[in-house]
């Protein structure tokens, strides 16, 4: 069951961390031991990068030859780093900057957050607005070329917001594209692959409180995983649909009915 929640609601803008929050309250579960909570998080990594494997490896491929002809002397940096798969690694590895700060200065006040369900509330009704406010945004939008470094810079810090238990990181960072005026394929494909560095390096934070003891494949840490992985991949198939579709508003009712059950709950 924590397989499936992790991973629908890890892609799904509405709230990962925020639906633990509710589900740990509701049904008295505890949380999750550490090796078992890495493990259906490695689950959804493994799904986002199956499904970006192609865009993976042609960035990755960009930047080996890149580098190659650079090294060679035969073209320069400036005309490397504008060929457009180079330039989204090099912008990935920028919007994991202001993430990367943010998760490192505020990890430990946002665990606190945690326990906290009107919180939760409060933030999962500021998703369901921002959602709700992307049924505005024009179908058109800028590609690649409206990717600038400053919008790599806008959607990673708000992405490093999320760390909020309520605020969707695919939601908020989707929506921040559409507002700063990419469409809605650049918008989505920035929002995930920047995840890949986001979700990788939480996970080996949780890994430096590993011990021998608490490490160890069992089956109930494989199922969580395989679940997790296989939902996470049919969740981002979906998300994707509905984003090109231009629904990505549908969400936010359910955003609004959950926050506001959460803060009944929280009081």
């Amino acid at each position: 069951m924590l397989g499936i929640i992790q991973g629908l609601t890890e892609f799904l803008p509405i709230s990962s961390s925020g639906h633990l929050v509710l589900f740990q309250r509701l049904f008295g579960i505890t949380e999750p031991a550490l090796f078992f909570n890495v493990s259906v998080h490695v689950g959804t990594l493994s799904a986002v990068i199956l499904f970006f494997r192609k865009e993976l490896r042609d960035i990755i491929s960009a930047f080996v030859g890149g580098a190659s002809r650079i090294a060679r002397k035969q073209a320069g940096f400036r005309e490397v780093a504008a060929e457009d798969d180079v330039r989204m690694g090099l912008l990935i590895v920028l919007g994991s900057v202001p993430t990367a700060i943010i998760g490192l200065l505020f990890n430990e006040a946002a665990d606190l957050l945690f326990s906290s369900v009107a919180i939760v509330g409060w933030m999962l009704l500021v998703t369901g607005t921002f959602l709700w406010i992307t049924r505005w945004v024009g179908k058109e939008g800028e590609g690649m070329e409206g990717l600038t470094p400053r919008n790599g810079l806008i959607i990673g810090t708000v992405q490093g917001l999320a760390i909020l238990p309520g605020i969707s990181r695919s939601g908020a960072t989707i929506a921040a594209g559409l507002f700063l005026g990419l469409n809605r394929e650049t918008a989505a494909r920035y929002s995930f692959l920047l995840s890949i560095p986001a979700i990788l390096g939480a996970e080996m934070l949780a890994l430096k409180d590993l011990t021998s003891e608490t490490a160890g494949v069992n089956l109930t840490t494989l199922a969580g995983a395989v679940t997790a992985a296989i939902t996470g991949y049919c969740a981002l198939v979906f998300l994707l649909f509905v984003i090109r579709k231009g629904r990505l508003h549908m969400f936010a009712p359910y955003c609004w009915l959950v926050g506001a059950g959460a803060l009944i709950l929280g009081t």
